[in-house]
């Protein structure tokens, strides 16, 4: 889990505000995590798509627990 503490936080921070909002109107990641909810992702492509823009945040959360947990 080294790799994560060389990622820089700007690139953490720019790949969630683009990649884990876009499209920003409404932010995609939030239309697959209702569809999640409701039991309507079942398509590969709408996981992909849902895992792809979850990514960053992932990242995001996974180095600041690393980084508190000092």
């Amino acid at each position: 889990m080294a790799w994560i503490d060389t990622l820089p936080w700007s690139l953490i921070v720019l790949l969630c505000l683009t990649l884990g909002l876009a499209p920003f109107a409404p932010p995609h990641l939030i239309e697959k995590l209702q569809m999640l909810a409701r039991g309507t992702l079942v398509r590969p492509i709408d996981c992909l798509d849902l895992g792809l823009h979850a990514l960053p945040w992932a990242l995001l959360l996974l180095k600041s627990v690393r980084v508190l947990s000092r």
